[in-house]
């Protein structure tokens, strides 16, 4: 028992983590989190907000180019069991972005669609064993690989904006078709289980010859599941996301002022009732550092609802 628990905070301490994008727009974000519980199949819809403020000054105070930018997403998510082995993930996501510059009192928005995911996974383990105290433990390990396409718009004139204090991010996709090796790993012992995530986004350059920085994203949370009832049973979360994003290249120039690193303090709740789940997880940011100082993150919320069939 000593083993395994050791084993999975070396693995959470030890495994790299750099991450999903910093912004969290369409430029890329791919947060998964907690799936609900499914034996088959599940569908449902998914929606996220987040907040950044961008170029501050050099000493990260607001000026008359500060921009207020806020990031929603509304996503049509679904994933599929294949026999024991394999899971297919897919995520198509509808954005609202809007930036107000209060220098000039001035408010942008951009709607549409952003880029697909899809995300395959293959079950390396998964075993069940008791304890000496005649406690269940369950663990399981996935290996995956996702596609991000392009299918959400690229405007190049917000390319050509993305001077050394102007990151381009304000984007509903990145015009580049990414790669996202990923790991999943969760063991739960009776009721108290941990799970983690692990993904590496490999992005290349689009057409108009910007390519974003490659990112890491970990997260971990602990979890303990409460019976409320027949197939009926919520589950409080605890845990840490971690993101770091390398800087981005325009016509193969290094944009200084993007990539960073930020670590989130994540809180949230997990319930099934029969084939219905629901979910809420909220993350602040603890530690920061992004675009030299000159880009500061606010406050994430993610929500669902899904029904497994």
């Amino acid at each position: 028992m000593k083993k395994i628990i050791l084993s999975v905070f070396l693995f959470l301490h030890f495994v790299p983590t750099f991450a999903c994008d910093i912004c969290g727009c369409g430029v890329g974000g791919n947060y998964i989190g907690l799936l609900p519980d499914f034996n088959k199949r599940f569908i449902g819809l998914r929606y996220q907000f987040n907040q950044l403020t961008t170029q501050l000054d050099v000493q990260g105070n607001r000026s008359a180019l500060t921009t207020d930018e806020k990031y929603q997403s509304m996503e049509l998510w679904g994933a599929w069991n294949i026999k024991e082995k394999w899971r297919v993930l897919s995520i198509i996501p509808y954005n609202f972005n809007e930036k107000f510059t209060e220098g000039n009192n001035s408010l942008m928005r951009k709607n549409g669609l952003s880029d697909l995911v899809i995300h395959g996974y293959y079950q390396v383990f998964g075993r069940s064993s008791s304890s000496k105290q005649n406690k269940l433990i369950v663990q399981g390990l996935w290996l995956g690989m996702g596609l991000k396409l392009p299918s959400g718009k690229y405007d190049v004139q917000e390319q050509k904006n993305a001077q050394s204090v102007n990151p381009n991010i304000f984007q509903l996709g990145t015009g580049s078709l990414d790669f996202i090796p990923s790991l999943m790993y969760d063991i739960r012992i009776q009721d108290f289980g941990i799970n983690s995530n692990v993904s590496y986004k490999i992005n290349t350059e689009n057409k108009d010859h910007y390519r974003y920085g490659n990112k890491i994203a970990a997260n971990a949370s602990a979890y303990y599941k409460i019976a409320l009832g027949k197939d009926k049973r919520i589950a409080p979360n605890l845990g840490l996301a971690y993101e770091n994003q390398w800087k981005d290249r325009n016509n193969d120039f290094l944009v200084h002022e993007t990539g960073g690193d930020l670590l989130n303090g994540s809180i949230g709740v997990e319930s099934n009732w029969n084939r219905l789940s629901l979910g809420i997880n909220f993350q602040k940011p603890i530690h920061q550092d992004l675009g030299n100082h000159r880009i500061h993150a606010g406050n994430r919320i993610l929500t669902h609802i899904s029904y497994s069939f």
